[in-house]
């Protein structure tokens, strides 16, 4: 959403930090945030940054679906360290 807002061009500066758009996703950002610390007191220590890591996957997939971002090699190439990392971290 912010990306999206971003593309826009506004009549005022008022308008461009007062947008609906904006304040609807800052308070998506927040609500994110409290659920994420909830969700993360609730497992283990070493499920912790697999989880968080696994969230790089997801964004390349949905900036792709969503946001019609093309997937480049760099982010590909990434995206299998990261999932790299986790197999090894979770041996």
């Amino acid at each position: 959403m912010l990306k999206i807002s971003a593309d826009k061009v506004y009549k005022s500066k008022m308008q461009e930090i007062f947008n609906t758009i904006i304040i609807i996703a800052y308070g998506m950002f927040f609500i994110s945030m409290i659920c994420t610390t909830i969700a993360l007191k609730r497992v283990t220590f070493k499920a912790a940054p697999v989880i968080e890591s696994v969230g790089y996957i997801y964004i390349l997939i949905l900036s792709a679906i969503i946001l019609k971002e093309k997937i480049t090699f760099k982010k590909i190439l990434g995206n299998i360290i990261i999932i790299i990392g986790i197999i090894i971290f979770v041996l």
